[in-house]
């Protein structure tokens, strides 16, 4: 969440770089994001992601991308509090749990995508 909204104001203060405007003239960022018409950040970095997503669970050459997917660290010892979400949490609560037999469907993959990106900026 944290990282969404620092690429949110990086995003912002870029935009308003381009156009010449300071904070103090008080222009709403709707506005700004008119006049340079950009993506939002948050919605370009959940397509990428989710678009990565399929294309490393259709691989079958046995790169170690899928298997980084699969990998759980042995510690030992696990720490106080909640878990950290993994990359795949968000994916699986879109996709469920068997997300990688739907990523194999290319269009239905492509159809949980505007889902997938909808959670995933809400968050931030």
């Amino acid at each position: 969440m944290g990282l969404i909204r620092r690429l949110r104001i990086t995003q912002r203060a870029m935009e308003r770089a381009m156009l010449g405007v300071s904070l103090r003239d008080q222009i709403r960022n709707e506005e700004i994001r008119r006049r340079t018409r950009v993506t939002d950040i948050a919605q370009r970095v959940a397509k990428l992601k989710c678009k990565w997503a399929g294309h490393v669970a259709r691989r079958t050459d046995g790169r170690w991308g899928s298997k980084v997917l699969e990998w759980r660290p042995r510690t030992g010892k696990r720490c106080v509090g909640r878990p950290p979400t993994r990359w795949t949490d968000v994916i699986k609560r879109v996709a469920g749990s068997r997300w990688k037999q739907a990523a194999q469907d290319r269009g239905f993959w492509n159809s949980l995508q505007k889902t997938y990106v909808q959670q995933w900026t809400s968050i931030g």
